[in-house]
């Protein structure tokens, strides 16, 4: 809720000042209907308590009742309603502005239960692969191009944009900005199965020269282990076919059935948003998935021992 009533970027901006204008305007109008409501409670006490004609009070008040239900019953739902329609209208046509030639396209994929993130510039050799962080540059437009794998899942990320669903074999496009940097946390707003609580991102937004650190960090092969424990954690990656469902490009073989895992150590989280990143975590989620994310398509691997664990989780938080 802060996030909505906080926004950190245009479209943000815009939407905010819609809802703004419909709470103060659904303020007004109840606080119209409770003074009207007051007013006949006390004309009629009034008039019940009068020694006058009841058959004029009687007519006085049907004329009244009529205008009332003219005018409070036609003409202000018809001007109210009309001016909120005009505004909205003009307001919305603001939220989806033409994307510029040069402006960058970010993948977003939704999956039971992450999200992947693809950056591709072919003319730079840029084509870069995470999971559940999307990262841009202060005071730059981008737009991202959302789909999913498997069931409906809905993009929100409040303190920026509005929601946009996902769907199985289309792409929408959702332009967004931050004008500061800073983290903002997303979530699927679409219900999509037993973890769909859990299936939260979060947009890093940075100064343009940081993100374009980030960015040509991230576009490297993961550098091979410096250490004797983060070498035998490599080897247990190998051992436990971790490679059939995961990538570490430059250190073994390409798949895509979970999220890749080539820069894993530079991500604030774990798990789509559940635990933060640290070696503890780490060693924590790949012991006892279940534990963590109950549903979760990765297998629990407590049948390791200790060292085998401790280092596996030294391995993957070096991938920087």
């Amino acid at each position: 809720m802060n996030a909505v009533l906080a926004p950190a970027g245009p479209v943000a901006q815009t939407i905010a000042e819609m809802a703004w204008v419909l709470i103060v305007g659904a303020g007004l109008v109840f606080g119209l209907v409770m003074a009207a409501l007051m007013w006949a409670l006390g004309r009629r006490r009034g008039a019940t308590s009068a020694s006058t004609d009841r058959a004029a009070a009687t007519d006085d008040d049907r004329a009244a009742a009529r205008w009332w239900i003219v005018g409070a019953g036609f003409v202000l739902p018809l001007l109210v309603l009309s001016a909120l329609l005009v505004y909205t209208v003009w307001r919305t046509n603001e939220l989806t502005p033409a994307r510029a030639p040069q402006e960058p396209i970010v993948s977003v994929i939704a999956h039971l239960w992450w999200w992947e993130v693809r950056y591709r510039e072919p003319a730079r050799g840029i084509d870069v692969v995470l999971a559940n962080e999307i990262h841009l540059p202060v005071g730059r437009a981008v737009t991202l191009g959302l789909t999913s794998a498997d069931v409906i899942h809905s993009f929100w990320v409040p303190a920026l944009a509005g929601k946009i669903d996902m769907l199985p074999g289309r792409v929408h496009q959702l332009r967004v900005q931050a004008d500061r940097p800073g983290v903002y946390r997303g979530q699927c707003a679409e219900f999509c199965g037993e973890q769909h609580a859990r299936m939260a991102l979060h947009v890093v937004a940075q100064t343009p020269d940081e993100f374009e650190r980030w960015l040509q960090a991230q576009n490297r092969s993961a550098e091979a282990p410096r250490d004797a424990l983060a070498q035998r954690g490599a080897q247990v990656f190998a051992e436990q076919r971790c490679t059939a469902c995961h990538t570490v490009r430059g250190l073994g073989p390409v798949a895509s059935i979970g999220p890749d895992l080539t820069h894993v150590g530079s991500r604030l989280h774990l798990a789509a948003g559940t635990l933060p990143m640290s070696v503890a975590a780490l060693r924590a989620w790949i012991a006892h998935p279940q534990a963590a994310k109950p549903g979760a398509r990765m297998p629990s691997y407590d049948r390791l021992d200790d060292a085998s664990l401790g280092a596996l989780a030294a391995f993957l938080e070096q991938l920087k």
